[in-house]
């Protein structure tokens, strides 16, 4: 628990908070095809060229990480059809190097990122790991010590090796939590004494929406076409204690094989406001909430939660377990919560006295009383403000903001500068909430900004929405010189960590250093 100081009072940030930056290895590293890496899921996830999107109504569009067995065996069997940006991310497999250094002159003290899967077993469940890839995060983990920078690493962040969703389902099958918990197991003692923070998967909670990344589902399109991913409330909580059960044992290989590492699950935060004062709409945020609290229920908790008992009922539920795992839930729980926060939402009434969840990552209302970017996201600083007290009242356990930040479609000047002052004023606004909730007592340990470095789009896999302090200059179709230089955030992000978060001025010159 962090004991607030006068300086803290004077709104500075502990000394020993963890300012820094979050990335994903589909998103950054390329080289999909290098060193023994095999294929995953992600380097099948074509790009959604934003030209394409003019004039849609961003609320309406597709689930775009969402992929039937159908079209991913078309873009198996034809790729000379589509574009994947995610097999060269922005080549950081080759640049960690420079990219790290320029993280470290920001001042980060850690750099949340991810383990590939694919490039320790290149079928998630090969007999032996693949020492090339496991050489590689050596290399990264020891610059990053170099540099002063403690790693952050997600083990499954939207990626899961293409063998074992083609085969098995992905975390349908139990076959996919043993060949997960062989892998963690082999990262754990590879890297004991090089990465002391942990986190299991990658907003976990999005198993029951549409993206299949994250638990590797690939099911046969509809009759008729459709989204394979509606409905099918068994099958997707099949999957989430699948998922849960490999999070559980995730932990407890980490506490035995390396008791000074801690080890969090990593939660999509969706706070959600009521769209009146009725007493319906109030009931369906307490709905949505269940859903959004369930995973980090059982993973803090150990076990499943009351409420979702008659979720179960009402939909037809009937989860397969093994004879242990309730025991096994139990006994790995999680030693912090780690969140992404982008916006809230508005919540309305559906109708139901137990409705299904909207599982959207955008709000189908909009509120009147936030500004929202051009990808349709709320701007919601003090949402996160609340946020964080809601979190901390219910799991009174260490909170890690390991996303938050701003997609803007924006490039150099004339002269070369990127002049982002979208990033900085959404930074500025949310790490003065922040601070806030310190002072409410919440027990906040870290900051990672997303991303630090520009990278391919999680859903649309484009280049175009940058979120970098450090701009790269390639397009959405790998195209430029790959160059990395300083945004104005670099600049302002390098100034506010060096005052301890004490100096959120935006009064960067505007010939600033590139």
């Amino acid at each position: 628990m962090t004991e607030i100081t006068q300086e803290i009072l004077n709104g500075a940030f502990p000394e020993d908070f963890l300012w820094g930056g979050a990335t994903a290895a589909n998103q950054i590293e390329g080289a999909w095809d290098e060193d023994g890496r095999g294929p995953a899921i992600s380097d099948y996830a074509p790009l959604w060229d934003h030209e394409a999107r003019e004039g849609l109504d961003i609320h309406s569009m597709p689930p775009l990480n969402g992929v039937s067995r159908q079209s991913l065996q078309d873009r198996m069997e034809h790729p000379e059809r589509y574009d994947f940006p995610k097999r060269r991310g922005i080549d950081f497999y080759h640049t960690y190097e420079q990219d790290l250094e320029l993280m470290a002159e920001m001042g980060f003290k850690v750099f949340r990122m991810s383990i590939s899967w694919s490039r320790i077993f290149p079928n998630g469940d090969d007999p032996e790991p693949n020492e090339a890839g496991l050489a590689f995060y050596d290399r990264v983990f020891d610059k990053c010590r170099e540099l002063g920078i403690e790693p952050m690493v997600t083990l499954s962040h939207f990626d899961m090796p293409l063998h074992l969703g083609m085969e098995y389902d992905g975390f349908m099958s139990r076959h996919t939590v043993d060949a997960f918990a062989t892998y963690c197991e082999t990262v754990f003692k590879r890297y004991k004494g090089k990465v002391k923070y942990w986190m299991t998967f990658n907003e976990i909670n999005h198993v029951y929406a549409n993206l299949c990344t994250c638990n590797g589902v690939i099911w046969d399109e509809p009759e008729g076409g459709g989204n394979p991913y509606a409905g099918r409330w068994n099958d997707k909580f099949q999957a989430a204690h699948n998922m849960l059960v490999a999070s559980a044992k995730a932990c407890i290989l980490c506490h035995q094989i390396d008791p000074d590492a801690v080890i969090g699950n990593m939660l999509c935060r969706l706070e959600n406001y009521a769209e009146s004062s009725k007493p319906e709409d109030q009931l369906q945020v307490l709905f949505e909430d269940h859903f959004n609290w369930f995973f980090t229920d059982v993973q803090a908790f150990g076990e499943y939660p009351y409420y979702i008992k008659r979720f179960f009922r009402d939909y037809g539920v009937d989860i397969k377990m093994e004879p242990d795992d309730l025991e096994t839930l139990k006994e790995g729980t999680i030693d912090y919560v780690s969140i992404s926060y982008y916006m809230t939402y508005i919540m309305r009434y559906k109708g139901k006295e137990s409705p299904e969840p909207s599982g959207s990552l955008l709000t189908q209302i909009k509120n009147p009383h936030l500004e929202m970017t051009e990808w349709g996201w709320p701007i919601d600083p003090v949402g996160l403000r609340i946020t964080l007290n809601h979190i901390y009242d219910r799991y009174h356990l260490p909170i890690f903001i390991s996303e938050n930040g701003s997609g803007i479609a924006i490039e150099p000047d004339e002269n070369g500068r990127v002049h982002d002052d979208a990033h900085i004023e959404y930074m500025k606004g949310h790490v003065e909430q922040m601070h806030q909730a310190i002072l409410d007592g919440v027990d906040v340990f870290g900051y990672a900004w997303w991303g630090p470095i520009d990278l391919v789009s999680s859903g649309t896999s484009e280049m175009y929405k940058r979120y970098g302090q450090i701009h790269v200059d390639l397009d959405d179709y790998g195209r430029g010189s790959g160059k990395r230089t300083r945004a104005k955030s670099f600049h302002y992000y390098k100034k506010l960590i060096g005052s301890r978060g004490r100096d959120l001025e935006n009064n960067v010159p505007d010939d600033f250093e590139i």
